[in-house]
């Protein structure tokens, strides 16, 4: 009979355990044909695409910065970086303003995407490893692919994307 009282007590801890645990939510997005995924944690905001102040000397894919709430936000196009075809923006390009960590310091950038999707949540257990070959994005990027609803998603680390893309203004 004890037996019968605990196990109700056991699959509300687990069902608890998995539901704060280990599931992640992301808000994905699409470039071109391709779906990514930010850890949703990450996202501060999503801005519909408007003109940036163009800044001098960057590569083509670092559309230059935009001032939000008194911040300087550079904003970079994620479909330019990931080498995809250049497209020009529609009203479904946004912004999604991202939030990344190093150390003690944070730092606030915007991605160009094509279009926002949704945002979806990822058993832990679903993540499968990036491939070595055949993606458009270099791997380091890459925190693992999830499929979701026949959908392939990839998860981008977005630490090492936006941490990579300042190196040059730090060591300049």
């Amino acid at each position: 009979m004890s037996q019968e009282n605990e196990t109700p007590a056991v699959v509300e801890e687990v069902a608890a355990q998995k539901s704060s645990d280990n599931t992640t939510q992301y808000l994905s997005f699409v470039l071109g044909k391709e779906e990514y995924g930010v850890d949703i944690l990450r996202v501060q905001e999503i801005r519909s695409w408007e003109p940036v102040s163009r800044v001098p000397n960057v590569p083509p894919y670092e559309k230059g910065v935009v001032n939000l709430r008194g911040a300087i936000v550079p904003i970079i196009d994620l479909r330019e970086r990931f080498a995809l075809s250049k497209v020009e923006y529609t009203p479904l390009t946004v912004v999604v303003v991202l939030q990344t960590g190093s150390g003690n310091h944070t730092r606030i950038m915007g991605v160009v995407v094509d279009s926002v999707s949704d945002v979806i949540s990822v058993e832990r257990n679903e993540i499968q490893g990036a491939p070595d070959f055949g993606t458009k994005v270099s791997n380091e990027f890459i925190n693992g692919l999830v499929s979701v609803s026949e959908r392939m998603v990839m998860l981008l680390d977005v630490d090492k994307l936006l941490t990579i893309e300042n190196l040059e203004q730090n060591e300049s």
